[in-house]
C-alpha cells in the first residue's frame, strides 16, 4: 500500500468519524430502518469497488481515522486545556 493510498483511507475514516459524530442518532435510526425493510442489500458496483480496492485489508486504518474523527473535539479541548496548564 502506497502512502498516498494509506493517508487516503485514514482521511476517509476521519471524515466518516466527523459525518457519525454528528448525525449519530439520526444514522442510527435510519440503519435500523434499512435493516428492518431489508434493503441493506443492494449491491451499488461503485462502493463495491472502492470496498474491495482500498478498504479490505485497511479495515483498523479506516477505523483509526474514524474513531479520531469522533473524538477530535474533545482531544483538541484536552490539547489546548495541557499547553494551558504547561503539563
Amino acid at each position: 500500500m502506497s502512502l498516498l493510498t494509506a493517508v487516503a483511507v485514514f482521511v476517509v475514516g476521519f471524515l466518516s468519524g466527523v459525518v457519525v459524530r454528528w448525525v449519530a442518532g439520526l444514522a442510527a435510526v435510519v440503519a435500523l430502518a434499512l435493516v428492518v425493510l431489508g434493503i441493506t442489500s443492494v449491491e451499488i458496483s461503485v462502493v463495491d469497488a472502492v470496498v474491495r480496492n482500498y478498504y479490505l485489508g485497511n479495515e483498523l486504518l479506516f477505523l483509526s481515522g474514524l474513531l479520531f474523527g469522533i473524538d477530535a473535539g474533545t482531544a483538541r479541548t484536552v490539547v489546548v486545556d495541557r499547553r494551558r496548564s504547561g503539563s
